[in-house]
């Protein structure tokens, strides 16, 4: 694992006017996240886990600081400037799966690197749809596909890209306790095989456990900073 940041986030702070009053929701947030590290982001409801994920991944702008992303920083840049910046960069797994209802599970896994000319597209999907247990449900739709299937192929199209950095929002929260256990498990899977940084938001502490550091946030400020050893790591003794 490389010293070089991936994430900067320096002084971060956003603000929301809410029935004539400031809402803090990110409290002067700062950190780092080296190319390479795990790293989950937990905290009790309504603590700013979700908010800080967007400010962290140019989703949206924060009300002062900076945060900067694969040596870019995201301040100065217009909203479709950051949308090249995570086509390039960035592989996002979400609670709700989001995959596209008309397409089957080969063509949304194939979208971002269409999107991006990749010409292999369709091989590459495949691949990955295979690595993810899922080669026998190439043509199927979303509609035909168990909640658990719908995030393994969430997660197989967040790769096809080769992002130097994964968000995964809550990735497991809609599924039962085995299903995400085995969808962890392919997610930690890929994550380690591709190399890439993780950050990733849950309020699942045995999920937060399975990375190598676990920032805890109350009240939108970071009120710990835990990181564990290979030998504490679960994933690597799996």
């Amino acid at each position: 694992m490389s010293d070089t940041p991936v994430l900067q986030v320096d002084a971060l702070t956003k603000t929301f006017d809410s029935g004539g009053r400031t809402l803090t929701v990110i409290d002067d947030v700062s950190f780092e996240v080296a190319a390479g590290e795990t790293c989950a982001i937990v905290g009790p409801s309504g603590s700013g886990k979700t908010t800080l994920l967007g400010l962290c991944a140019g989703l949206d702008r924060p009300t002062s600081g900076s945060v900067t992303l694969c040596g870019v920083a995201l301040n100065p840049l217009t909203e479709d400037e950051r949308a090249e910046v995570r086509n390039q960069h960035v592989g996002f797994v979400f609670q709700t799966f989001r995959l596209l209802p008309t397409l089957t599970a080969r063509e949304n896994v194939m979208v971002p690197a269409e999107l991006r000319g990749t010409v292999d597209a369709r091989d590459r999907a495949e691949s990955l749809l295979e690595d993810v247990g899922l080669g026998d449900r190439l043509g199927h739709y979303p509609s035909q596909l168990s909640g658990g299937e719908q995030q393994r192929v969430a997660m197989a199209r967040a790769f096809i890209n080769e992002p130097d950095v994964l968000f995964a929002d809550e990735p497991t929260g809609n599924l039962d306790a085995d299903t995400a256990e085995r969808t962890e498990d392919v997610l930690f899977r890929l994550n380690e095989t591709a190399g890439t940084t993780l950050v990733l938001v849950t309020h699942d502490r045995e999920l937060a456990g399975r990375t190598r550091r676990t920032l805890s946030l109350r009240g939108g400020r970071v009120v710990g900073d835990e990181r564990r050893s290979a030998q504490e790591d679960p994933a690597t003794m799996a």
